[in-house]
């Protein structure tokens, strides 16, 4: 007698099973994350739901979670692999070309100078100089440069960095990019009798401060018409995240000499980079309602904040330790660069092209 064919539902069902413990707790700690970061509290202070989804995440990771990782394995694993690039996909709904235009070309500029001079710094002093791994220069490098936590996340697929390397480097972006939401008002507060504007002042913090969320908290502490500029220019900073990885995997494709099976070299391309700057190209288009939009850009914070979580439930403090002092000697240098550097690329650019 033949035993009946499983039909693909049945066959689909056990792999989900395996999946579901490890993402259902992914999704506690990311809804918790994101409830506390919409207080005013935790608000205040510029915490975003990423970074307290990851704090979340290590809690549970070096205490109760190694009691039941063998359940929860695959959906944790899933959650910091393919909901993280799904989550770099939906970012894009956070941006549009038309925010490029409201700042034109000089804040572009800034943005790219800032970006590159940033990253390159990172890559001569950490490996160059202080004899960091790479991976975890790239990674401390695009955190700083870029935007924040998102951005090492993005370039984790990238390098196949190891979870404790990108760890280190998400909590150089917390460490200074806090500290930066609350020293920036304070400079502001030297300087301004000196004729800097609220404008130049925003597009200062948009393109040298670490998070969307540390940039927001810093602009609002001056002014509205601050926030704005700091946000816009700190969206095109998000923007250049997918040409940075496009560039970042060729070169590393040419550095390690990969090649097919034909003898040539392979290009790695991140799809998920092009998709991103294609969501973002179609929110331009602002087909899709705003209500649409807001629920969208809220899915995808969720979809962070639990690849954020499944990070920190894998990370160990040991494995922290063990990175020592050097990735925070690195990203202390990089914020003191931001900070001089970056000024002088803002004072240098609208001197040239004034706004």
């Amino acid at each position: 007698m033949r035993r009946p064919v499983p039909s693909r539902l049945s066959a689909l069902r056990e792999p989900a099973m395996k999946l579901l413990p490890g993402l259902a707790l992914a999704f506690a700690l990311a809804a918790g994350a994101t409830w506390l970061a919409g207080l005013p509290a935790f608000s205040r202070l510029g915490f975003s739901s990423l970074t307290l989804a990851i704090v979340g995440g290590m809690l549970l990771g070096n205490t109760v979670y190694r009691s039941v990782v063998t359940h929860c394995h695959f959906g944790v694993t899933f959650s910091k692999a393919k909901l993280l690039r799904l989550g770099i996909i939906l970012y894009g709904f956070k941006l549009t070309f038309q925010d490029i235009a409201s700042v034109g070309l000089t804040g572009i500029l800034i943005d790219v100078l800032v970006l590159s001079s940033t990253f390159l710094l990172a890559y001569w002093i950490g490996h160059r100089k202080m004899g960091l791994d790479e991976r975890s220069v790239i990674l401390i490098g695009a955190g700083s440069s870029i935007c924040g936590a998102a951005a090492v996340l993005a370039t984790e697929p990238v390098l196949k960095a190891p979870v404790e390397k990108v760890t280190v480097a998400v909590a150089t972006v917390v460490v200074f990019g806090t500290l930066g939401m609350f020293l920036y008002p304070v400079l502001y507060a030297v300087v301004r009798p000196f004729g800097l504007s609220e404008f130049a002042y925003g597009v200062f913090t948009g393109s040298t401060v670490h998070e969307v969320a540390q940039v927001v908290a810093a602009g609002r502490a001056v002014s509205e018409a601050a926030a704005t500029s700091a946000v816009i220019t700190k969206m095109i900073r998000v923007m250049l995240l997918a040409p940075f990885l496009l560039i970042l995997a060729a070169w590393l494709a040419r550095r390690r000499g990969g090649s097919d099976a034909t003898g040539g070299r392979r290009l790695v391309i991140p799809w998920f980079a092009v998709a991103f700057i294609g969501m973002a190209g179609f929110n331009s288009l602002q087909w899709l309602p705003a209500a649409a939009v807001e629920a969208l850009v809220a899915f995808d914070t969720l979809v962070l904040a639990m690849a954020m979580a499944a990070l920190g439930l894998t990370t160990h403090v040991s494995a922290i330790r063990q990175a020592g002092a050097r990735p925070l000697v690195l990203a202390t240098a990089l914020f003191g660069w931001l900070l001089t550097g970056g000024a002088l690329i803002n004072y240098s650019v609208t001197a040239l092209m004034p706004w």
